[in-house]
């Protein structure tokens, strides 16, 4: 026998392969169905990979012995979740055996029914393409229906254990018609402003366009909103190879600057914000107009263009529609 074949027919240590496996940076993601009878379920999962484009194709693992095994593999869809930096709490909620998982997140449904994480940084609602028998897996590969994704930073994983990742989006990454939408969320005499990581402060931003009584921001918590009070405030484009903003006023229901925020949410006085860490000139100059109409107590809406922008200033309270229309028919 040459020492090459016996160096092959060594067994392998599970272990010692388990942490060599290890040292590859994946990201973290929680993967979920629904069992026949409704029921959502959901594990931690970080063996995810893309498989196709022309069809839309990815795939996840799932190991034989997690409790979910017969869930995922007997359903027709799943979506897949990638978790971002400030979302390690999920991750450990669903490496548990907690009943409760599904009532610790906010989650929807898409296109297929498959419960999906909406304060995720990217979700897939996938239809079953595919299942391969894999040793001690099961590989699912899943038909992408559906998807969404935002700009925060992802959560990584290495070694055993959460890692941080550095600048995770480059200049350009998000298409320029992929908007963000922000709010100017009040209460009392504060406005909320969310901690961008690198020592500045941003609006908070949501994946909705429209807020009802309930506003889930990125990152972050489900604020309860005066529905009559949101207005659009301003539409404007930082650069051309950056996603533009659309700007939503909105006004806490309730006491709102008692309530307990999550860690990056913070309300400043309408009077001391902090311009100096605010990250773009036009952020900077649309707080400031926004604070000179709040204390005139006459807001405009702006609109970008190529000669600096238009304001249309708003007279009177808000109306109904309803009543409106009424009045003008009189």
């Amino acid at each position: 026998m040459t020492e090459e074949a016996a160096v092959q027919d060594a067994p392998i240590d599970p272990i010692a392969l388990r942490r060599a496996f290890g040292t590859f940076v994946t990201g973290v993601t929680v993967i979920t169905t629904l069992e026949s009878d409704g029921t959502p379920r959901g594990m931690t999962a970080n063996s995810f990979t893309s498989v196709s484009l022309d069809p839309p194709l990815l795939l996840v693992c799932v190991a034989k012995s997690a409790s979910s095994h017969a869930a995922f593999t007997e359903a027709n869809c799943f979506a897949v979740n990638i978790l971002h930096e400030g979302q390690v709490d999920v991750s450990a909620t669903f490496a548990s055996k907690s009943p409760d998982k599904f009532q610790l997140v906010n989650h929807d449904r898409a296109h297929t029914g498959a419960p999906v994480l909406t304060d995720s940084l990217t979700w897939f609602d996938c239809s079953l393409h595919n299942s391969i028998d894999a040793g001690d897996h099961s590989i699912l590969i899943g038909q992408v229906r559906a998807f969404g994704t935002s700009p925060t930073a992802p959560l990584g994983f290495c070694r055993g254990r959460y890692a941080s990742v550095k600048d995770p989006l480059p200049t350009g990454w998000l298409a320029s018609h992929g908007m963000i939408i922000g709010y100017l969320i009040e209460a009392g005499d504060g406005l909320l402003l969310r901690a961008d990581g690198k020592g500045g402060w941003v609006l908070p931003s949501a994946r909705r366009r429209k807020a009802d009584s309930e506003l889930v921001v990125d990152g972050g918590d489900a604020l309860r909103l005066v529905p009559e009070e949101t207005f659009l405030y301003s539409v404007f484009d930082v650069a051309d190879s950056d996603p533009g903003y659309l700007v939503y006023r909105a006004r806490l229901a309730g006491e709102g600057a008692e309530i307990g925020l999550t860690e990056g949410l913070r309300f400043f006085p309408i009077d001391d914000l902090p311009y100096e860490a605010i990250a773009t000139h036009e952020l900077r100059s649309m707080l400031r107009r926004y604070v000179r109409e709040r204390q005139a107590g006459r807001f405009g809406i702006y609109m970008d263009s190529h000669d600096g922008g238009r304001v249309a200033m708003i007279d009177g309270q808000a109306r109904a529609w309803l009543q409106a229309s009424q009045d003008q028919g009189q």
